[in-house]
């Protein structure tokens, strides 16, 4: 696995932005895929002051002013860990969100996991302990800019098991 093989001079350390709407398994493939390369996890939710956490509880969609000075953590964790590597989980949602990302972290790279609505209201509809409700998912469907083509990264459909898009994901970084 890439992870248990160390870096070579002047190979840079991973920075991975696992992104797509709410319930898409950006948590569960971003801890799977940081445990394969051997970097650590982290989940931008945290990263969300607690007035934009009480928003989403409430069911309140964010505005973009809430957004920014997220965004900018985002991208600082992503410098603060140029040395040793990281997968965020993040939405990411809009092209000029990533744009902001990158503007402070210009080599992060973002994997877009993508799956139809019916697949993703079924999970957000199961979960008991996340603190955005299944009733934004149609908000953050209808937010969602994909990955431009002159963007670093690529879309991973999440119709299959955590570890079969994890390997997808790694053979594709590779290349």
């Amino acid at each position: 696995m890439i992870g248990e093989r160390p870096r070579l001079v002047g190979e840079s350390a991973p920075l991975i932005c696992v992104m797509g709407v709410s319930a898409a398994g950006k948590s569960t493939v971003g801890i799977a895929l940081a445990e394969t390369l051997g970097v650590p996890f982290a989940d931008a939710d945290s990263l969300h002051s607690d007035a934009n956490r009480a928003k989403m509880n409430a069911g309140t969609p964010l505005t973009d002013d809430d957004r920014w000075p997220w965004l900018d953590a985002v991208g600082g964790a992503f410098v603060a860990a140029a040395d040793t590597g990281l997968v965020m989980a993040c939405s990411a949602l809009r092209r000029v969100y990533r744009d902001r990302i990158r503007s402070v972290s210009p080599d992060a790279v973002f994997v877009h996991l993508t799956g139809s609505r019916e697949l993703l209201t079924s999970r957000a509809s199961a979960r008991t302990d996340h603190f955005m409700p299944a009733s934004l998912l149609d908000s953050q469907l209808d937010t969602l800019e994909d990955l431009g083509a002159d963007e670093a990264g690529f879309d991973v459909t999440v119709d299959r098991a955590p570890d079969e898009l994890v390997t997808e994901i790694v053979e594709r970084l590779a290349r």
